[in-house]
């Protein structure tokens, strides 16, 4: 016979064995729902009148106002991560200025460092940007320094404390307007206004800009990237949130005074092609560092810089409203968001003890005597001697962003439209996005031919702006398609699939009836 404490400890171990069973029996909770969320916002960063006019290798100053720059962000959220994509109407932005305005972006709203991207368009009539990085010149000599400081393009303090402040704002603004939203990617084209600005000449190179008439020029030298990649957001109530525009072209339309360049009159046509004046629209500038809106083939005299402005951002405007009325949106939860990201160290090209000698014989004769030209990029070869004592090396930043179907592949530099090619070819994502002159400039990069014995021409001239290693451009690639490659597309939304065959149409089909 059981003892009281035996028959109790059976129950017991009867209840856990049924317990246990039942739990087996019981279907696996489901998943969580994913939900995408999405949030825009914009703000203003043009620069004061007075205020120095990047661009060029020397100084100038802005005179008129033409229209407004912006710093514009958007946000997307997968309830799992978040990233922001930041386009900037500027030059380029520096790797510091990037390394503080993201952390204060995580800081404030806890997007992780690593996963904004903050895109330059390179419009050279934005704000004052120097093309130096902090301690550059810290330990070269005072005439070196005031080569830089008088001679050259430099950066506004308070212009950089604006900047920081307003793309900051722009993010945590939009952090904070995310709602449930569906997405829609796809491809436009457009091949009128922009063009390889290299051209092969019947010497065995290649010129930037020979100038059009020019009876040496054999053809172009390298291609452009016609497509317009476009990326709508709406919220459930069918709202157009905001649009992300990707195209390749230098932003040097320059109307006159400041502006966002051509990106601004992009804008201006999105939002009057959807009856939405406060649209945000964000542009992330394509591989353009060899692609200009100029044409040196052409037969026929250039626009004016006004009806240049409109027609590159209209033509870039109109094909993106184009793609939207096309494209179809993902349901909410079919949005994955991700990023990856590699940071690492280029060497520098290092000139000869010969060259540096000779630019400084130059640089002591002054512009007048050494020629203009000359003089420039002498100074600028005694500057990249100074800058070469300070960093040898550069540090370099490629990053993929992913949201659905879509990634964006960045890079710092004024990248040759090749290499955003290659990267298309080798990314598994239907819709890959190359995005240039991000969180960080290192100046052009052009691809190794350009480099090599028949190429040539204003990209390859070694400068403090310019002087990465010949490999650096397929470092890039090679590592942008790697990262972008990590990752899983997420799925291009299709109209439903249509009803099958019931029977032709009883008015069409007969034949041709002549009597």
């Amino acid at each position: 016979m059981k003892t009281p404490f035996a028959l109790l400890l059976l129950l017991v171990i009867d209840f856990q064995l049924a317990a246990a069973d039942a739990k087996k029996a019981a279907p696996a909770p489901a998943p969580p729902k994913t939900v995408f969320k999405a949030g825009f916002a914009e703000r203003d960063i043009t620069p004061d009148i007075g205020m120095e006019q990047p661009g060029g290798y020397g100084k100038s100053y802005h005179k008129t106002f033409h229209d407004p720059c912006k710093a514009r962000a958007a946000v997307f959220d997968d309830g799992k991560q978040r990233v922001a994509l930041v386009g900037l109407d500027l030059l380029f932005i520096t790797r510091a200025l990037t390394k503080e305005i993201r952390a204060e972006i995580q800081k404030r709203c806890g997007i992780k460092a690593e996963n904004i991207l903050l895109g330059a368009s390179h419009s050279h009539s934005s704000g004052p940007m120097g093309m130096s990085e902090p301690g550059d010149f810290d330990q070269a000599p005072p005439f070196v320094q005031d080569l830089y400081y008088k001679n050259s393009t430099v950066s506004n303090s308070g212009y950089l404390q604006l900047l920081k402040r307003q793309i900051v704002e722009a993010v945590v603004a939009a952090d904070a307007a995310r709602v449930e939203a569906k997405a829609a990617v796809g491809f436009g084209h457009e091949d009128k206004v922009s063009f390889n600005r290299r051209l092969r000449m019947k010497g065995g190179l290649s010129f930037s800009h020979p100038g059009p008439g020019n009876p040496d020029i054999l053809g172009y030298a390298g291609p452009i990237d016609p497509q317009v990649g476009v990326i709508g957001v709406w919220d459930l109530k069918t709202n157009l949130l905001g649009v992300v525009v990707n195209f390749s072209c230098h932003a040097t339309t320059s109307p006159g005074g400041i502006s966002a360049n051509w990106p601004g009159a992009m804008e201006q046509t999105l939002r009057g092609a959807t009856g939405n004046a406060a649209l945000p629209v964000v542009f992330m500038q394509g591989a353009c560092g060899d692609v200009t809106q100029v044409d040196n083939l052409t037969k026929f005299q250039n626009p004016g810089a006004e009806e240049w402005w409109s027609i590159v951002g209209g033509r870039v405007g109109a094909e993106a409203y184009k793609t939207l009325l096309l494209i179809r949106r993902g349901a909410s939860g079919e949005i994955p968001v991700d990023a990856r990201q590699k940071v690492w160290m280029v060497k520098r090209r290092i000139p000869t003890p010969e060259k540096v000698k000779k630019s400084l014989e130059l640089v002591e004769q002054g512009p007048q005597k050494a020629g203009a030209t000359e003089w420039t990029f002498a100074k600028e070869i005694v500057m990249l001697d100074a800058m070469i004592k300070a960093r040898p090396e550069v540090e370099v930043e490629v990053q993929a962003i992913q949201v659905g179907p879509a990634v964006f592949v960045s890079n710092p530099a004024e990248y040759f439209v090749q290499f955003g090619l290659d990267i298309k070819k080798g990314s598994q994502f239907p819709f890959t996005f190359p995005v240039e002159l991000a969180n960080g400039c290192t100046g052009y990069v052009p691809t190794e031919e350009a480099l090599g014995p028949n190429g040539g021409g204003y990209e390859t001239r070694l400068s403090s702006y310019s002087n990465l290693e010949v490999s650096a451009g397929r470092q890039f690639a090679n590592t942008g398609i790697a990262l972008a490659n990590q990752m899983t597309p997420g799925p291009v939304p299709q109209p439903p699939p249509a009803p099958p065959f019931r029977a032709a149409w009883a008015y069409g089909n007969l034949p041709p009836e002549l009597k």
